[in-house]
């Protein structure tokens, strides 16, 4: 494969898996492996439907667990433009507030794209849009323990909030949506312990594929 992004053609990667099941930390690993300016990362949480036309009150209602929290339409309409070689302007997210914020992120094409989230292997429209594909796959309990921290410390939820939320949404949405990923993605990947031999295992995987298209 080679490193002039103008030899190649984009090739898209989805990377899905429960709600702390490791995910950013594998992008992140596996976007070291990769030349500068070689990969776009899509996040899907950039995407949350903005509520600020609703009360905190009513915000709290709405289960964000479900597909339809997700501008979907906007996501795969960046994407597509992404492969068309165009940048384009990802909103960005408070999650303190269920809003988008007035900051906005250019993401330039890129090679390599990945997209990361939650769903994004749960949609059709989207999921078909990817070259390749890896479920992150972590017992529960682990993503439990990795969401309540995280809640806790980066987004001022208090530990009833997070529990309420956990068993009324996460994890029966997981269930119904996240989990049926696990099946349909190329590849899976434990997601505790040491990951380099799985993130080795998926660029490899990805050398291939471009080698396959030139």
């Amino acid at each position: 494969m080679t490193d002039d992004p103008s030899d190649v053609s984009p090739l898209v990667v989805g990377i899905s898996g429960a709600s702390g099941s490791g995910k950013s930390t594998f992008v992140r690993e596996l976007i070291k492996m990769f030349p500068p300016d070689f990969v776009a990362v899509l996040s899907q949480d950039h995407y949350y439907k903005d509520l600020s036309n609703m009360t905190p009150a009513q915000r709290k209602e709405i289960n964000f667990d479900h597909p339809d929290a997700i501008d979907f339409d906007l996501l795969i309409a960046h994407l597509e433009s992404l492969k068309e070689g165009k940048a384009v302007l990802c909103p960005q997210y408070d999650f303190t507030q269920h809003t988008r914020t007035s900051q906005i992120h250019r993401l330039n094409p890129a090679p390599l794209i990945i997209v990361e989230g939650i769903l994004v292997l749960a949609v059709e429209s989207c999921r078909t849009l990817f070259d390749y594909s890896v479920f992150i796959d972590t017992p529960l309990d682990l993503c439990f323990i990795r969401r309540l921290q995280r809640d806790l410390k980066e987004r001022a939820r208090s530990l009833d909030s997070v529990i309420d939320q956990y068993l009324h949404s996460v994890r029966p949405m997981y269930l119904r949506f996240v989990a049926p990923g696990k099946h349909l993605a190329d590849y899976i990947v434990i997601g505790m312990g040491d990951m380099t031999p799985a993130i080795k295992h998926v660029k490899k995987t990805i050398h291939l594929l471009f080698s396959r298209s030139l």
